[in-house]
């Protein structure tokens, strides 16, 4: 396999282009890598993107953007991982130049999303969800605030710890975001900002939740060598539904992913420099750090508190202002952090954003519900490579598809939940969701009937009606209030037949 190297990059800046086409914004991030090469001439093109045909109407767009570049002639490819296609098509790319098919390729990804009413861009974002949690009502946000449910039980974080956690990582990563010219979002938050602004999904507040965005970036591979090298290249995937997972609290895929990464590249995370992790939620950045090795499993949120991710931290994680502030075109974002690294390995951004150690970095990006996941690991040639590989994170071997139960028995054990205060249409405000493990072995996603908080690990009361699950405390109000419900609808069902 040949080597594969960097030879220029370029990016929009990222936010709201109301008079531009998602093809226009390719064509200026592809323009600009090429002119960053010194070249103007490749043997492919690569185009990454999650949903042009909904978000802009656009289809073909490998061949409508090789076209607009003047490539006409050139294979033009499309890839699509959901929220990764940018790392995805990265990976296709270094591929297709390290089989020796291709010597120099351009790779080019993007979305246009602003220009749609939030709740479509959320019901399209909503898709990449499995159907029967998309139909319970679980958004996007709904899921990952379960997540982060999760990781604070599993830590060992209360109530008052994890929002403060929370709180550091955003108001680090709108800091980065303010020193960074390309960014959507160039002004730093304060933690009263944070705390008084609304919640989302509990725990996850407003400014826990990347925004939507416009964008796009690109990168020129060549088999000849230049600054910097693609040394790792990692992808992972995990069960398409959440409540079929081995565990909830971290990201398998993203595990499977680092491990092929670090393994390619003869590494381990102790040579890692610094990180572009996808922090579409604030805590996917915290649990990104422990399923790449970074940090100890469970202990991130601690170096989060020590300032260790800050740009002048042991660890530097997210210089760019992450998804959080830099913003977040679901197409482009993972190729967006590789040209953040080439561009801090070169030392070409503002010196109150350059880490202070460049020589090898590591690219993690999340498609879908972290079911799609792809890792990348740069380094400037001739870095010595320490002890070699090593990855001591475990990896899981069981998650598998699964047929959710006919029946679940009386009692679960919680184990998320969240109270969801911006549900899909069609859905309360709010909305209560649950997972919780039954005694048959399954993971079932369920509602409650009241918006209270509950707690994780707590035994609930469960039943089925018709396809939905619900749960309840298992006092006596609560089961009498359940069960004269569902035998309320059975009535209904009943004379709706009988008056037939």
């Amino acid at each position: 396999m040949k080597e594969v190297f960097v030879d220029g990059v370029g990016m929009t800046r990222f936010g709201k282009f109301p008079d531009r086409s998602l093809t226009d914004l390719m064509v200026e991030a592809g323009s600009a890598a090429l002119k960053d090469s010194n070249r103007d001439w490749v043997e492919a093109v690569f185009v990454g993107a999650q949903n042009p045909e909904e978000f802009a109407q656009e289809a073909n767009i490998a061949a409508a953007v090789s076209d607009a570049l003047g490539l006409a002639g050139v294979p033009a490819y499309r890839v699509e991982t959901a929220s990764s296609s940018g790392a995805s098509v990265l990976e296709a790319a270094f591929y297709a130049v390290a089989s020796g098919r291709y010597s120099r390729v351009l790779v080019v990804a993007g979305e246009k999303m602003t220009h749609l009413p939030t709740p479509r861009v959320t019901r399209i974002l909503a898709e990449v969800i499995e159907r029967y949690e998309r139909n319970s009502g679980a958004s996007m946000v709904a899921l990952a605030a379960m997540v982060t449910q999760a990781y604070a039980h599993y830590a060992g974080l209360n109530r008052d710890r994890l929002e403060k956690v929370l709180c550091k990582v955003a108001v680090k990563n709108h800091r980065n975001g303010a020193m960074n010219p390309y960014a959507q979002f160039r002004r730093e938050i304060t933690e009263e900002q944070y705390f008084n602004s609304r919640t989302i999904s509990y725990p996850l507040k407003l400014y826990d939740c990347a925004p939507i965005t416009d964008g796009a970036a690109a990168v020129v591979l060549t088999s000849e060598r230049t600054d910097i090298k693609v040394s790792g290249v990692g992808h992972g995937t995990d069960t398409l539904a959440v409540r079929h997972r081995a565990y909830l609290h971290h990201f398998n895929a993203a595990r499977i992913a680092a491990k092929q990464a670090y393994r390619m590249a003869d590494r381990s995370p102790e040579d890692i420099d610094f990180a572009e992790l996808h922090d579409a939620f604030t805590c996917f950045e915290v649990i990104g750090a422990e399923d790449l090795g970074l940090f100890e499993e469970g202990k991130a949120w601690k170096a989060v508190e020590r300032g260790e991710m800050d740009i002048d931290g042991r660890l530097p994680v997210n210089p760019s202002g992450g998804l959080k502030a830099r913003g977040h075109p679901v197409g482009a974002s993972g190729l967006a952090q590789a040209v953040e690294i080439a561009w801090q390995m070169r030392g070409q951004v503002d010196k109150n954003r350059q880490v202070r150690r460049n020589d090898v970095a590591i690219l993690h990006s999340i498609g879908g519900m972290s079911n799609n996941n792809v890792v990348i690991i740069f380094e400037k040639p001739g870095t010595p490579t320490g002890k070699g590989f090593s990855f001591d994170i475990s990896v899981a071997d069981s998650s598998k598809h699964r047929r959710d139960p006919i029946r679940v028995g009386t009692f679960g054990v919680l184990d998320a939940y969240t109270i969801l205060h911006v549900p899909p249409e069609g859905f309360p405000s709010p909305l209560v969701l649950g997972l919780v493990s039954v005694p048959s072995g399954h993971r079932i996603l369920a509602r409650a009937l009241n918006p209270v908080h509950f707690k994780v690990g707590e035994r609930v009361f469960v039943s089925k009606e018709e396809d939905t699950y619900y749960f309840v405390r298992p006092s006596f109000l609560e089961k009498t209030m359940l069960s004269a419900r569902r035998s309320l609808r059975k009535l209904k069902v009943s004379l709706k037949w009988w008056m037939r």
